[in-house]
């Protein structure tokens, strides 16, 4: 069920679960895919300078995306774990504290915040993208989509923390420019103790309908947040021995930001369809096809063993 084409560089992948769901039983229900985009949904809170935030979760992740203003604050006060702020070409500058060190950060980067108290100011109004566990148990309980989860989904691997990183936690900064998309790489991969993003390149036209790239995760989600551009997702459902179980296809367009979260096995591919695009994509717990291949660019601060 993965089809890439042989110039696709995920074909030489040895596709693999995470190793840590059990067997699961082919009657076990499979979850239904979910489609946020923020601009249609009640933010969940207003800043003082009237940014305007929301929230939403996955199995083992909670993504806080906040359209924000120049002047407002986001603290932590004792956060159990690390989190991570993703900033593309049109996110906000910021100033981040976290364990005794301060950023400034004004470009496309991966951060990753340590545990403990930390602060984010806002220095110029645009989107600011934080990613935390389900260990954030303060935000979990915000989700626009927390009944979706009301019932764990027992198809995907539950999240256990990779190992400490080396050195110790801290404030770390990996600016994309340093990291350029290269021949022989797939994506921009960053990883820390609990998840993995795949900064993908900006796309200048529609992605060819005749180089897709339909393939299937045995026990992880994939969230695919779209951060400029439109996007046409399709995900098919596997079949079961229980036919009340089925789904039909989907090949549901939608705009940005947005968020696709494609749950596990389904096969699934998206499809760029705007004059414009670029897509992040977000694993929790980190993959292990991915770690494996030589492609996360921070493998030297995050071991996968």
């Amino acid at each position: 069920m993965t089809m890439y084409a042989k110039d696709d560089i995920r074909s030489r992948l040895a596709m693999a679960p995470t190793g840590a769901a059990p067997s699961i039983d082919p009657t076990t229900p499979v979850k239904p895919s979910q489609w946020i985009a923020f601009d249609d949904v009640p933010p969940a809170e207003t800043g003082s300078a009237g940014g305007r935030t929301w929230i939403a979760r996955a199995a083992n992740l909670v993504i806080v995306y906040s359209d924000a203003r120049a002047g407002e604050r986001f603290s932590r006060a004792g956060q159990p774990d690390e989190y991570a702020v993703l900033l593309y070409s049109d996110s906000a500058a910021l100033r981040i504290s976290a364990g005794g060190a301060e950023a400034d950060v004004a470009e496309e980067a991966f951060v990753v915040v340590p545990p403990g108290d930390s602060e984010i100011e806002v220095v110029t109004d645009g989107p600011v993208i934080r990613l935390f566990s389900t260990r954030a148990e303060d935000l979990l309980q915000r989700a626009s989509n927390a009944d979706a989860y009301a019932e764990p989904d027992q198809r995907a691997a539950p999240l256990e923390p990779w190992p400490d990183p080396v050195g110790g936690f801290a404030l770390r900064v990996y600016r994309l420019a340093d990291t350029p998309i290269a021949e022989g790489r797939f994506g921009r991969i960053f990883r820390t103790t609990n998840l993995m993003v795949n900064f993908l390149a900006e796309e200048p036209a529609p992605r060819d309908a005749h180089k897709l790239s339909p393939h299937f995760h045995d026990d992880f989600e994939q969230i695919s947040f779209g951060v400029k551009g439109r996007f046409r997702h399709h995900i098919r459902y596997p079949w079961g021995p229980d036919s009340s179980q089925w789904r039909a296809d989907e090949h549901e367009e939608i705009g940005t930001p947005s968020i696709c979260i494609i749950p596990p096995p389904t096969v699934h591919t998206t499809q760029g369809v705007g004059p414009h695009q670029q897509l992040l994509d977000i694993f929790a717990p980190p993959r292990v096809d991915f770690s494996a291949s030589g492609w996360v660019l921070n493998a030297d601060d995050y071991p996968a063993t």
